[in-house]
């Protein structure tokens, strides 16, 4: 069987890779190098210095272009050194449009990094793809999408954004931290450039921190390559391996984080505590029938609001979880919880928070792989405990 005709469960564990040519390790071997012995000046095995090739890097790039069904992948220090690295293909002067509910780390590195050099970022609502044609001019050259997104679980329509750049010389780049690429592969519906901050459900189990790229397109590729040698943000060979290691096992995650997942936001819908769940999966969700055109399932995220819309009121809930972790981040095999306006998006300003929906009363739970029924009793005990 040819590789490009691998299943998804099947390219995870063998896409892109080969056994060691050293001892035939069936495992990337650690290559804990930073240089190479050459045979004579410029001349070598494949590899001259780590900052712009690792053989451990290779093997997870080589992996990841398989997942995303790319030709090209770039393996980085983090999910933002990703972001960094795309916004670097830029010039002053160029406008990028993004979704309006976005991971706060990308809003503070656009607006309080980027914006600074002459990058213009534009948030807007993209529910509806057809809206962004009444945003595009001459000046806009990248278009920045989460579907998912973060926090409030809105979905777009990639293909039919894709549809309305083609043929423009504007880049369509797409998070696709929150469905990983087991849930949807942006690439083929019409993305440039695919991101993952790899230190969520491609590494899953909260142990490394990295990001990363892929792409199809050889020339985008060439650019990204150099910029990726020349800054160095690259993703050293101990996080590489590790993050291979998490991949072998992301089919069979993702399917417990969803099935967990499902269960979880009808369990909240139903409880007279919480005032909303967002989550893609119901039927009213108003991005329910993108959600089933384009993702394999409705993902591990989801996010909900109290009725009580008291800040310190939720904190004390939260604080009162015990199988849910009060920590950043989200993706790992254990179930954790957030509370937006002070942790993920507190960089961002409150009127913008308040925007996107992010209140006081919001809580994000990444829902681990745990038994469903000790994370739902965890939330039953905690949202009860006056009853």
């Amino acid at each position: 069987m040819n590789k490009t005709t691998y299943r998804f469960e099947t390219a995870a564990i063998h896409g892109g890779q080969q056994p060691d040519k050293a001892y035939g390790a069936v495992m990337p071997p650690i290559y804990q190098t930073s240089t190479y012995a050459q045979t004579a000046p410029g001349k070598n095995l494949g590899y001259g210095y780590s900052r712009g090739a690792n053989p451990t890097r290779t093997a997870l790039e080589n992996s990841l272009k398989s997942l995303e069904q790319g030709s090209h992948a770039f393996a980085y220090a983090s999910g933002m050194a990703a972001v960094d690295a795309v916004l670097k293909l830029l010039q002053p002067g160029d406008q990028v449009i993004c979704t309006q509910d976005i991971y706060g780390g990308s809003f503070r590195l656009f607006k309080g990094i980027f914006e600074q050099y002459g990058l213009v970022f534009k948030f807007i609502d993209l529910g509806n793809a057809n809206d962004l044609s009444k945003h595009l001019n001459k000046d806009t050259k990248m278009v920045w999408l989460e579907s998912p997104t973060n926090p409030m679980l809105q979905l777009v329509d990639i293909a039919a954004i894709a549809a309305q750049l083609k043929g423009t010389d504007i880049l369509l780049a797409v998070d696709n931290t929150f469905a990983s690429p087991y849930l949807q592969q942006p690439l083929n519906l019409g993305a440039d450039i695919v991101m993952h901050s790899a230190t969520k459900y491609l590494g899953g189990h909260s142990d490394v921190i990295a990001g990363a790229l892929v792409v199809k397109d050889e020339a985008l590729a060439d650019r990204l390559r150099f910029i990726t040698n020349s800054t160095g943000a690259i993703c050293g060979p101990m996080d590489s391996f590790l993050v291979v290691r998490g991949i072998k096992t992301l089919a069979l995650r993702m399917q417990r984080h969803c099935e967990n997942t499902a269960k979880i936001a009808v369990f909240l819908k139903n409880h007279p505590k919480i005032e909303n769940v967002f989550w893609p999966g119901f039927p009213e969700h108003p991005n329910h029938e993108i959600a089933k055109k384009q993702m394999r399932d409705f993902g591990g995220m989801l996010a909900f609001k109290l009725r009580d819309s008291d800040q310190n009121a939720t904190i004390a809930c939260i604080q009162r979880l015990n199988l849910f972790t009060l920590a950043e981040s989200l993706g790992g095999v254990e179930s954790l919880i957030g509370h937006p306006a002070t942790m993920s998006h507190g960089s961002m300003p409150k009127n913008e928070q308040l925007k996107n929906g992010i209140s006081p009363n919001l809580v994000r739970l990444s829902v681990g792989i745990e038994a469903v029924e000790d994370l739902i009793d965890d939330l039953k005990s905690a949202l009860n405990e006056n009853d």
